[in-house]
């Protein structure tokens, strides 16, 4: 009987993105029966303390010092891997990283963010681990890359054409999209959802993912409109933030059409049933719209990735980014109103569909484990032999 592998998947808690790609290819090497999986926050296993720095810094950045991430985002766009700035970021993680590697010893890594400390491990564990990066944003950054990576697995076809032009291998990248749950499925049937959520069947839904860097009153504002000029009702999405939940809640309390919500875990089923989605560009989120054709409107995206993403499918015709509620109230009664506008945004969407990423991946890396396990046995089972010169 083949043994049965162990990966580590690595991600980190800056926004869920990253948090929701790894459990979604745990689930799939779960499901294929290919491996177990161990997810890991690197940063918050090594540097607590650091870890909530970070994400209190990052969180804020939405809000106070947009500009300064977005400089600092650009100006290390294209750092070489083994600059000393990199070498300074791959760093973090190396000793509980080794650990736990010396614990678990996994037969591979998957990175879903880029904290790639593993080259820098590899002389003092005596030996090389596979090393797999799930790059989970329409923007490419130089982070993700280094000599040491297997294999790349990216959103597009444009990015594995960016990556080759960069002097990666062809059969080292997989345009595969980017991975979200295996159980999302986009194409289900739409009659009752509606009604699960409060709201009328007989009329427009206009999703909302509440975003973190806009407040609670403009939001409120924006559902308000989007009811009253663009005829829809309104699903307004704050995830896990029960703050915000109970802030936008008491504002819009008793506004018929309007039903604010929490953390959803059929989110499938919803965007199945919605018009347009009003949305911050995060990676995983743009993934499900897409998976599920459901025209974007992109809010006021902060610089950095977020801004990078929103670009890229804006001209893709795929999201139309909006700076203010205004604009998002006119590009929505666009959508509502103009059959041949929708249309043409879920035709673009349709053109970025890869269905079944995380699946894809995961059988994907299993069979570059099977090649490499294949490759080594015979390496090593190959007797050595002196090479005569022979005569003609």
């Amino acid at each position: 009987m083949n043994k049965r592998r162990k990966i580590f998947i690595l991600y980190a808690s800056f926004g869920e993105g990253h948090r929701q790609a790894a459990s979604a290819l745990s689930q799939s090497f779960e499901r294929t029966g290919g491996a177990d999986t161990v997810l890991i926050d690197l940063l918050a296993e090594a540097h607590p303390f650091l870890n909530g720095v970070s994400r209190f810094v990052y969180a804020k950045s939405y809000n106070v010092m947009p500009q300064l991430y977005g400089w600092v985002y650009e100006t290390t766009r294209d750092m070489d891997a083994g600059s000393p700035f990199a070498n300074w970021l791959h760093s973090f993680g190396s000793v509980a990283l080794r650990k736990l590697i010396e614990r678990d010893n996994p037969d591979a890594i998957v990175h879903t963010f880029p904290m790639l400390v593993l080259p820098t491990l590899f002389r003092k564990i005596g030996r090389t681990i596979p090393m797999f990066n799930v790059i989970t944003d329409f923007d490419l950054h130089r982070r993700w890359l280094h000599p040491a990576v297997d294999k790349y697995y990216v959103a597009t076809d444009d990015m594995s054409k960016q990556l080759r032009s960069l002097g990666v291998r062809p059969d080292r990248i997989a345009a595969t999209g980017i991975p979200i749950r295996p159980a999302f499925r986009p194409d289900g049937p739409r009659t009752g959802v509606a009604a699960k959520y409060g709201l009328d069947e007989r009329r427009p839904i206009v999703m909302v993912m509440a975003p973190p860097n806009v407040p609670s009153s403009e939001t409120s504002k924006m559902c308000l409109m989007l009811r009253d000029r663009c005829n829809a009702q309104v699903a307004v999405i704050c995830g896990r933030d029960k703050t915000l939940r109970d802030s936008l809640a008491s504002a819009l309390a008793f506004r018929a059409g309007i039903a604010v919500l929490g953390f959803v875990e059929r989110i499938d089923e919803l965007m199945a049933a919605s018009r347009c989605l009003i949305t911050k560009p995060g990676g995983l989120t743009l993934s499900e719209a897409i998976a599920a054709r459901l025209p974007l409107l992109l809010y006021r995206p902060v610089p950095g990735q977020e801004l990078g993403n929103a670009k890229y499918l804006s001209g893709k015709g795929a999201a139309v980014i909006c700076r203010d509620s205004y604009d998002v109230v006119r590009a929505a009664g666009r959508l509502l109103e103009d059959d041949s506008a929708s249309y043409a945004i879920r035709a673009a969407l349709e053109k970025l569909r890869k269905p079944d990423a995380s699946d894809r991946i995961a059988l994907d890396i299993a069979t570059q484990l099977h090649i490499m396990e294949r490759a080594s046995s015979k390496a090593a089972s190959f007797p050595r032999t002196t090479l005569l010169p022979t005569s003609r």
